[in-house]
């Protein structure tokens, strides 16, 4: 067991969890003992090391296969693909990937890789089974894995209370939905750390405000569309600007105000159209005639 591996590993895991040195140091040892252990200066004695392991969520027994476990790239790239076929919604590809590398050591030695790995095999079971309870169940089960208990919540699970919050608005369930996703603003709200994906707090914004425009509440849910379009200008997250028009566009539309309704349609119509691909423009389009027809003026 080499103490320079065994101390890499702990602040690796300690950065992905978005922990300080004395976030981990605290109840098991000094803030300094901390820094020489990830050094590799210092050897943690068998209950240090135990302790460690289970604030980070892993079993202990997982330093111990360090030197046996693929590099640090093969994770991530596994990661990026999971993503990008959970993007491009490529929902049985996704879980071909999944059932491989659940037999990976790196995954089932690791609680916080087998956390992503159950966060989409949940997916898979809502998107493609239609299993609305298979689905909770393997979500709840990846959450449980790396208890959040004197830590801050990941990004990853951050996005995962998102996703219940998807569930429960498709289910029709959208007071559920609206629940879930203030839980996600609350976690954003008392961190004060920069996210790496700034598309979270983008689709933090999207999300509550169609839940808000579901139910009736119009002007709560352009209030919230109108910070996240301040939100994205600031920090450069485009991500879901068109939605963030449309939306805005729709809410003026169920509030019968066409004039607010096709000034912010036509700048979603814009944004949509930079797109490589652009599905909705025929939707769109033929919305913004109906608006027009509303207000008697010609196309």
């Amino acid at each position: 067991m080499k103490l320079i591996e065994i101390g890499r590993k702990i602040s690796e895991l300690r950065t992905e969890m978005d922990m300080t040195q004395w976030d981990l140091a605290e109840g098991i040892c000094s803030q300094a003992s901390i820094s020489l252990i990830e050094q590799g200066e210092l050897d943690p004695n068998a209950t240090t090391l135990y302790q460690i392991a289970k604030k980070l969520g892993v079993d202990v027994n997982y330093f111990f296969h360090i030197g046996s476990t693929p590099r640090l790239d093969y994770v991530n790239e596994v990661e990026k693909q999971l993503r990008e076929l959970r993007v491009l919604q490529k929902y049985e590809d996704m879980m071909r990937i999944v059932k491989g590398e659940e037999k990976n050591p790196i995954f089932y030695r690791d609680h916080v890789r087998l956390q992503y790995l159950y966060w989409h095999k949940s997916i898979y079971y809502f998107e493609v089974k239609k299993d609305y309870d298979k689905a909770v169940e393997q979500l709840d089960v990846a959450v449980a894995l790396v208890p959040a208990v004197n830590r801050a919540y990941t990004e990853h699970e951050i996005e995962m209370i998102m996703t219940r919050g998807a569930y429960e608005y498709s289910m029709g369930h959208v007071e559920e939905a609206i629940q879930f996703y203030k839980m996600v603003g609350k976690v954003l709200e008392e961190s004060s750390r920069i996210l790496q994906d700034k598309s979270i707090k983008s689709r933090y914004y999207y999300n509550l405000a169609r839940a808000y425009t579901k139910i009736g509440k119009l002007e709560e849910s352009t209030v919230l569309l109108t910070k996240g379009i301040e939100w994205g200008i600031e920090h450069d997250e485009l991500y879901t600007m068109a939605e963030f028009h449309y939306q805005i566009g729709y809410n003026y539309e169920r509030m019968n105000d066409y004039k607010q309704a096709l000034e912010f349609l036509d700048q979603s119509m814009a944004l949509f159209n930079l797109r490589s691909e652009n599905p909705y423009k025929t939707f769109l389009a033929d919305k913004r005639t109906r608006f027009l027809e509303a207000l008697h003026i010609s196309s």
